[in-house]
């Protein structure tokens, strides 16, 4: 895989390792003090308008108030523009979720994760990232029709097949080396090791590929195609890429909502 999509793979949704590592949490299946770090990484993470707090708290200090919640309670979503399967319903929290393309569904409060940059007063430039909290009208359940980790695996699987060989014909490797390395690697996922303890086979796998496939779609998106790719083509390729870019979303559901095995 060339530097340009190795460089993709680099940035998982925060949004799923959020549900994932809470949702195990509170399984009994992780401890505590553990959670904080396996979510935030590298990156300073801090929580804004949860409740009992006047001001941004750290991650960590957050975390409790999430103590009473049953892991099903907490979920994934990741709504887009004309598609917002698993939001509530109007509110400020879905408005939200809807913007930032991910969200957490936690009981009778909803998350939303945002990327602040900052400049120090000697010019360098950092980022926090703000998880904001938004109080729900009820809890949310399950989305109507949200599918099982086995249903979306299929689905992704032949969604896969019928997108790369539309990529193949549009000859995407003439111009886009790195989306072409990028879709191979795809029938090499790892493990799924990336989830924590509680989730069976299927599901680590389906996160795994889910995963590497939306760092590779945010790449597509994002970095604009060579000077000799007319607009037609450029239309061919996006026209290609949007089921894949729908299957990949309802993978990462399905994998990171799963039912949690003792």
């Amino acid at each position: 895989m060339s530097p340009a999509a190795g460089a993709a793979t680099l940035t998982v949704r925060r949004s799923s390792r959020f549900v994932a590592w809470v949702r195990a949490w509170r399984a009994g299946l992780v401890p505590f003090d553990e959670i904080a770090d396996a979510i935030a990484g590298d990156e300073e993470h801090l929580v804004a308008d949860a409740p009992g707090t006047w001001t941004d708290v750290p991650l960590r200090d957050a975390l409790p108030t999430l103590s009473r919640l049953h892991p099903d309670e907490v979920r994934l979503v990741l709504p887009a523009p004309g598609d917002p399967r698993g939001l509530p319903g109007p509110g400020p929290f879905s408005s939200a979720a809807l913007l930032a393309g991910e969200g957490v569904l936690a009981g009778a409060l909803g998350v939303v994760p945002e990327l602040r940059t900052h400049t120090s007063g000697s010019g360098d430039t950092f980022s926090t990232v703000l998880w904001r909290v938004y109080p729900l009208d009820r809890p949310a359940g399950p989305a109507p029709g949200e599918p099982t980790a086995a249903e979306a695996e299929a689905e992704l699987a032949t969604v896969l097949a019928e997108s790369t060989a539309r990529l193949a014909r549009l000859d995407i490797a003439q111009w886009r080396p790195e989306l072409a390395g990028a879709l191979a690697q795809l029938r090499r996922p790892d493990n799924g090791t990336d989830l924590p303890p509680g989730f069976d086979p299927r599901a680590r796998r389906l996160y795994a590929r889910a995963s590497i496939l939306d760092q590779v779609l945010a790449l597509a998106e994002h970095a604009a195609p060579g000077g000799a790719v007319t607009g037609y083509e450029a239309q061919q390729r996006d026209a290609a890429l949007r089921p894949l870019t729908v299957a990949c979303r309802r993978a990462l559901v399905a994998a990171c909502n799963a039912p949690l095995a003792p």
